[in-house]
């Protein structure tokens, strides 16, 4: 049953002043916590750092591997050149304090102004991790008294200690943390090898201390680690969606309310939140209610998703009870099951992550972290967007808002349990998908908007609405979820030749043809017939397969059989869209 969240008392003087106008309190909820958390563990890494200092100037002096040391140091004295020199001069600015000062500062920058959507959370964790390796560092130099290396060095020495190397521990905070934002919030090809080049920047630095006179060895190995530690300390409260998320303090209610009543906006009546209790958490449904107070649904309708109704019955109903906005925090699964109920209502969606992929809130741009995606849908503009209707031999009509498909990825998904799931993620598919690779390809007939027969051999298809999945891949380009057409890809690779060029269509984010859109109908090839990878556009879709094949419908298994026909209903959904994504 729908249980509604109370709307408190705001009337009269007592009613408490929003402690940051126009910022649900929800959004912030966290931080206290986030930050004493990072405050202990910083204390811990810095414990540890010095304990492994004072060993190596201490009782581990005089003994192996430390006794070699020395002899590292002397031979890069022996191997200088001119050449060298100056190339090391270079790397080392590279850590310099003002160089890592002002790349930090202009990328927190860039990472707020320049993406439609500011990356805060990416911001403060690239400026939190650089900083925190210089605390820790401070603290470790006062502690631990080494002398510099008995060779010629080529920079003037700092007051500091030689233990660690503060160039090398800002280099790694830096470059590594930009590394990691590369690879977890960049599409496109060229992420890896520019997160390859990010990593070797930290490494060379090091050499170059080591070269120039300025560290041993083991200074510069616990440069990396304090720089490594203050990574990953910041980036799990900072990053991890919602692995501390806290719940709002008792007058968070209260003021979200009072927020809400000074805001000049409309006013709004009824708003129901589909949620899937398996993958949101008490506090998530905390700080989703205290966005919505903040943008005036003071008394919204969460209603749980079941086993036997997976949201279609719920959203139904609440569109029978008059709800003018639905917002649905789950998975691809519960997406798709809301957006079947809502298919052609004209309600407004908005969109709240919570599930393992995400597929059309990340191709649509929207924040992963709950409380954001809700604040940012709020805030937005209504944009309508297509669906795909999709049948078979043993399964309802239903209506799909990311991919569908046949074959080796239907097969994986059936054998990814939940446990593995909830333990690796989107990473558990791609182990199961490599058990599915011992079965046939699969003989197929397709027919395109009454088209002639296709006859293929597949390893898998893909009818697609969207064009990304996780961690970039793009298994179909080209498609769009608001372009009036659904996009089909035929997947047959063979060898180990064929593998690799289907990774690349995959890694590549890209389609020959043109670059345009191609009416429907009309292939889209990344290959020859017959290659590895074959598109195609369409309205209407009609596969028939010569022997039953495992089916996914958005992620979730609907069985095996021997047809699917698919076809676009245009702009059938009308979703919350912040006004720059349009």
């Amino acid at each position: 049953m729908p249980t509604a969240v109370p709307a408190r008392s705001t009337g009269g003087p007592e009613a408490p002043a929003p402690r940051r106008p126009g910022r649900s309190p929800a959004l912030s909820s966290g931080a206290a916590r986030a930050a004493v958390r990072i405050g202990a563990f910083a204390l811990c890494q810095a414990a540890v750092m010095a304990g492994a200092g004072l060993l190596i100037t201490g009782p581990g002096h005089g003994r192996w591997p430390l006794t070699v040391e020395d002899a590292v140091n002397e031979s890069l004295e022996g191997a200088r050149t001119s050449a060298l020199t100056t190339a090391s001069t270079i790397v080392s600015a590279f850590g310099d304090t003002s160089t890592v000062v002002g790349i930090t500062f202009v990328s927190c920058l860039l990472l707020v102004l320049v993406p439609r959507l500011p990356l805060w959370r990416e911001a403060v964790f690239l400026a939190a991790g650089v900083s925190l390796q210089s605390a820790v560092f401070l603290l470790i130099t006062a502690s631990v008294d080494r002398t510099r290396p008995d060779v010629e060095r080529l920079d003037d020495s700092p007051p500091t200690s030689s233990y660690t190397s503060g160039h090398t521990g800002a280099a790694t905070a830096l470059y590594a943390g930009l590394a990691v934002l590369v690879l977890s919030r960049v599409r496109g090809p060229w992420r890896r090898p520019l997160a390859a080049l990010l990593l070797l920047v930290p490494l060379l630095v090091g050499l170059a201390r080591l070269y120039r006179g300025m560290h041993h060895p083991t200074d510069v190995a616990g440069g990396l680690l304090n720089g490594s530690l203050s990574l990953i300390v910041v980036g799990r409260a900072v990053l991890a969606d919602h692995s501390w998320a806290a719940r709002p303090p008792a007058d968070a209610m209260d003021i979200a309310v009072a927020a809400a009543e000074r805001r000049a906006a409309p006013a709004r009546k009824h708003a129901t939140v589909i949620v899937n209790p398996t993958v949101t958490d008490p506090a998530t449904r905390d700080q989703l209610a205290l966005v919505l107070a903040q943008h005036g649904y003071r008394a919204p309708s969460f209603v749980d998703t079941t086993a036997q109704d997976t949201g279609g019955g719920q959203t139904a109903e609440a569109l029978r009870g008059g709800a003018e906005l639905i917002v649905v925090c789950g998975g691809d699964g519960t997406v798709r099951a809301v957006a079947d109920a809502m298919a052609g209502s004209g309600v407004p969606l908005v969109l709240v992550p919570c599930g393992t992929g995400n597929l059309l809130v990340r191709n649509l741009g929207l924040p992963i972290r709950p409380a954001d995606a809700l604040a940012a849908g709020l805030t937005g503009e209504p944009r309508a967007l297509d669906l795909g209707r999709i049948e078979g031999d043993g399964f309802p009509t239903v209506h799909f808002t990311a991919m569908a498909g046949a074959g080796l990825d239907a097969a994986m998904l059936e054998e990814t349990s939940d446990r593995a799931k909830s333990a690796l993620g989107w990473p558990a598919y791609v182990l199961a998908g490599a058990r599915g690779l011992r079965a046939p390809r699969m003989r197929l007939a397709v027919r395109l908007d009454g088209g002639p027969e296709l006859h293929r051999t597949a390893r898998m298809v893909l009818v697609a609405n969207i064009g990304t999945v996780q961690a970039g891949a793009a298994p179909v380009p080209a498609a769009r979820p608001d372009d009036g057409l659904l996009d089909l890809a035929v997947f047959d690779p063979r060898g180990v030749g064929g593998w690799l060029r289907a990774a690349g269509v995959l890694l590549s984010g890209k389609s020959r043809g043109g670059g345009g859109r191609r009416a429907a109908g009309t292939s889209r090839s990344k290959t020859a017939v017959g290659g590895p990878v074959e598109f195609h556009t369409f309205r209407r879709a009609e596969l028939s397969f010569t022997r039953p094949q495992p089916r996914e419908v958005d992620g979730d298994p609907v069985g095996s059989g021997r047809r699917l026909t698919a076809e676009v209903r245009p702009g059938a959904l009308t979703v919350m869209l912040p006004a720059r994504e349009r």
